[in-house]
């Protein structure tokens, strides 16, 4: 043997090192566990990673230098194991954020948005929507930026949603119905040269409205632990809908899967912006529950708010409650026909319908029993959203989707 020093570091640097290099692999994982709460401890991490405790432990401190996650390690945490209090884990309440973005029927507004779904800071929302998407796309990075600058945070991406159907790989917004926009609008490219033209670090992504709430309630809400999660939503104007199959958003084959507004369920009905009659988009929004109720839609607040005002302060009001019946029914309907399509093991359900999900629980879930093929054998749980701003959150999981994926990757 020679007498000379091997020139190679030793020590625990060196082990730490070696451990985390055999665990970088490891890393996205390990922050989508602990981004979605389902790994609140170290003992649940190395579990759920299938790596042993040290080379877990390399992992999380190694996010931990990054500003993504906190290793607590004060005596007392719960372990979910045998043997000494393990570790605890969480989000960095201080560390990057995402920009979104959220245009509806309404008006928009911007958000920053960190890990696990917090929004950090909101801007105030406009109530304007202009015919050129470009300024309003403008405008709302324009008011993202701002936040940045309030906040000092750092910027991983940025990421919109928007009431259309959006064409994928080019991001094309191909029926802004409810928007004075033109039809295939290249919202993505749009909103990207914004985003580079505010100095925003960062990919930027675009998606529809209902797809990214459904991610966003799958990943910190109502759908969370749900495999084939159907998700029904009317906010301002119009349905829509999405399917999250096994963590990841369906949208078929070019981004136009799951249009639910535009089953029909009353085939003598209003006339629908897609040329049928008696669509979901139209019979089961705010402005059919306004209708319905008799009630002539104001200018003082979006038909939204009005709708469920009127719902949660009248109830006791008969033509509110035939209203409520009324929607319930054709929204019951066209949810039975997609649990026959679909046989999801969740159905959620946002804006509007979840309030009338809170009015007449009883007789949605039997209107959906009586008329699915499986109803009544194996009944579908159907909740309310839970997450107050699920588009902008979903927004968001968009822009943070690159850093779940490679965590050193996306922030070197």
């Amino acid at each position: 043997m020679s007498g000379k020093a091997d020139p190679r570091p030793t020590g625990e640097g060196t082990t730490s090192r070696t451990r985390l290099d055999r665990g970088r692999g490891a890393l996205g994982p390990a922050l989508e566990l602990v981004h979605t709460g389902r790994a609140p401890t170290r003992a649940v991490l190395t579990a759920e990673l299938g790596v042993t405790r040290a080379t877990a432990g390399a992992v999380a401190a190694e996010l931990e230098a990054l500003g993504l996650i906190r290793v607590d390690a004060r005596p007392g945490a719960a372990s979910g194991s045998q043997g000494r209090p393990s570790h605890r884990l969480s989000v960095a309440e201080d560390g990057p954020v995402a920009l979104a973005a959220q245009v509806h029927a309404d008006g928009f507004r911007a958000a920053l948005v960190g890990l696990g779904g917090r929004i950090v800071a909101t801007a105030p929302g406009c109530e304007v929507v202009d015919a050129d998407p470009a300024k309003v796309l403008g405008s709302v990075v324009a008011a993202g930026a701002d936040l940045l600058r309030e906040t000092g945070r750092r910027c991983v991406g940025a990421g919109l949603a928007v009431p259309s159907a959006m064409a994928e790989p080019e991001g094309l917004a191909l029926n802004p119905m409810h928007l004075a926009w033109p039809a295939g609008a290249p919202v993505r490219e749009i909103f990207a040269e914004k985003v580079r033209a505010a100095g925003l670090d960062g990919p930027a992504f675009a998606g529809n409205d209902v797809n990214l709430a459904a991610l966003a309630e799958h990943r910190h809400g109502a759908g969370r632990g749900a495999r084939d999660l159907l998700c029904v939503a009317t906010g301002h104007r119009g349905v829509g809908g999405a399917l999250v199959l096994d963590g990841r958003l369906h949208t078929g084959s070019s981004g136009l899967a799951l249009e639910v507004g535009h089953v029909a369920v009353n085939p003598g009905g209003r006339p629908c912006h897609c040329g049928s009659r008696g669509c979901l988009d139209v019979e089961a929004d705010p402005l059919a529950f306004l209708t319905a109720a008799g009630r002539e839609p104001g200018p003082e607040m979006s038909l939204l708010k009005q709708a469920d005002t009127l719902i949660r302060e009248h109830d006791d009001d008969p033509a509110v409650r035939s209203a409520v019946a009324t929607l319930v029914d054709r929204l019951g309907l066209g949810l039975a026909g997609l649990v026959n399509i679909l046989n999801p093991d969740r159905i959620i359900l946002g804006g509007l319908h979840g309030t009338l999900l809170d009015a007449a629980p009883d007789r949605l879930r039997a209107v959906v029993a009586d008329r699915s093929l499986w109803g009544r054998s194996g009944g579908v749980p159907i909740l309310a959203c839970t997450l107050a701003h699920n588009s902008l959150a979903g927004a968001a999981e968009l822009a943070w989707q690159p850093v779940l994926d490679d965590p050193l990757g996306a922030l070197a």
